[in-house]
């Protein structure tokens, strides 16, 4: 048995799996959380609710699991987040998220004053708010007084292990998503981290591998008496990990997430430089993770349920499933925290277009649904060159797998079959896969591969449709 502990945007979840990579059954807890937003942009989390989530779940799971053999504990978090540390492993400042755009500006100068295009392809990472070398450079300027408190800068993930183990270092996966990790040495970019302002005594160790921490101490080691003296994995990306739980672990799979936000990846070992408005990140040493995310997904879809006091979700997805594609008149620009792939421009605002006196709440909603499918479309243009031709796209998301109807709009915007993953929490299962094969006992990935769900095959009428509201939808972009 494996425990994964997942710290997502919203939620963290604890679950125990088996040595098939099967969740068992009645041994998962989940605890939700909402982050604080401002109306400058800033968004941030609480480090002490986020381990608190985490301490509950494990609280949980552990109790429950207490008379099964548990081998190893996996970590996944979400990627970007930044968290500043005092030399005594406290936290000074509260977790910035990628979805912070309060940073733009800083990200605009550095773009000026470097060769972005080649610290990109270093990497991985365009010189954006969602990244380090932004926010750390807004904060020294905004939030000098937390700065120098400031010891170690790191994420969620070491909070954790500086808390059960009283050390800490990034792990790789992280590491990659911080926009100051070379991915070719996979060492910290002395470029990136002089840009950010800091040096790299500023930053953990990078964990190469995926080997895990022993000896919890006291007073977890008693707390939790079963996880002792096993393996703690360092943390992976949410996203990686994702792609691992839905199978998507090659160029034949194109993983497909809407959860808070929404991204198309694709696991390769290839070694090239992502193309201009995609990212790549690691899985681990081998692997690498090309793919593009959006800032928008199902929080545009919370947004629209909160503004517009829609009714319940059965009520719209019935309402939004009897509607023809692109025809409430509106054109939305979603960016209601900035844009991420494929343009990377930070600053942008959301805007709609063609509000008439018949406009309705639902109008407004499915715009704004269809738009995310248009956006997801301009990032799958330049991913699909890094997949096989024949390859399929694997859906996931808490956002996606509530919604037939918004998975057919992403068929039909794409132009692509739309498979649903059979696997509920695929960042979960991605985790303990991770954990299995660290530990040398899943050998054969091929059988723990899930079946697949439902598939969402697109409408050629519904397609051209889409294609000419995504001309429309570019136009507008143009101008404002």
């Amino acid at each position: 048995m494996v425990i994964a502990l997942d710290l997502g945007t919203s939620s963290a979840r604890a679950s125990l799996y088996d040595a098939r990579g099967h969740a068992v059954e009645g041994r998962f807890h989940q605890v939700p959380y909402a982050a604080t937003t401002t109306v400058d942009g800033g968004v941030e989390h609480d480090p002490a609710r986020l381990l608190d989530a985490a301490i509950t779940c494990l609280d949980a799971v552990a109790r429950a699991a207490r008379h099964d053999d548990v081998q190893a504990v996996g970590v996944s978090s979400f990627w970007h987040g930044l968290l500043g540390f005092d030399a005594s492993h406290r936290p000074v400042t509260p977790v910035f998220m990628w979805a912070d755009t309060r940073s733009a500006p800083e990200a605009a100068l550095l773009h000026d004053a470097l060769d972005a295009d080649a610290l990109h392809a270093r990497t991985g990472c365009h010189l954006h708010p969602s990244y380090w070398p932004a926010k750390l450079r807004w904060l020294a300027r905004e939030r000098p007084a937390a700065v120098s408190r400031v010891a170690r800068w790191g994420s969620i993930g070491e909070h954790l292990e500086l808390t059960f183990f009283g050390e800490a270092s990034t792990g790789l996966s992280m590491a990659s998503g911080t926009g100051l990790l070379d991915q070719d040495t996979l060492d910290w970019d002395a470029e990136a981290v002089a840009a950010a302002g800091i040096e790299a005594e500023h930053l953990f160790p990078i964990a190469r591998r995926l080997e895990g921490r022993r000896g919890l101490r006291a007073p977890w080691a008693m707390r939790w008496p079963g996880l002792r003296g096993v393996p703690w994995l360092p943390a992976v990306g949410d996203g990686a990990a994702g792609n691992v739980g839905s199978d998507c672990i090659d160029a034949g799979r194109i993983a497909l997430n809407v959860g808070t936000s929404a991204a198309l990846r694709v696991v390769t070992d290839a070694a090239a430089a992502p193309p201009r408005g995609l990212w790549r990140y690691r899985l681990d040493a081998r692997r690498s993770v090309i793919g593009g995310a959006t800032s928008e997904g199902g929080n545009v879809y919370a947004w629209c349920r909160e503004v517009l006091r829609l009714p319940d979700d059965a009520a719209v997805e019935r309402a939004l499933a009897e509607r023809a594609p692109d025809g409430h008149g509106l054109t939305v620009l979603p960016f209601l925290a900035g844009e991420r792939a494929p343009g990377w421009r930070g600053d942008r605002r959301a805007t709609i277009t063609g509000l008439a006196l018949g406009t309705t709440a639902l109008d407004v909603t499915h715009a704004a649904l269809e738009a995310v499918a248009l956006r997801l479309a301009l990032v799958y243009e330049r991913l699909a060159a890094h997949a096989r031709n024949d390859h399929i796209l694997v859906a996931s998301g808490g956002a996606i797998s509530r919604s037939r109807a918004w998975t057919q709009m992403l068929a039909d915007a794409l132009g692509r079959a739309v498979h649903w993953s059979s696997e509920p929490e695929a960042t979960s299962r991605g985790v303990a896969l991770l954990a299995l094969e660290s530990l040398g006992v899943l050998r054969d990935r091929g059988a723990a591969r899930a079946p697949l769900g439902e598939v969402f095959t697109p409408d050629d009428a519904h397609r051209a449709r889409y294609r000419a509201a995504l001309e429309r939808h570019t136009r507008l972009d143009e101008r404002v």
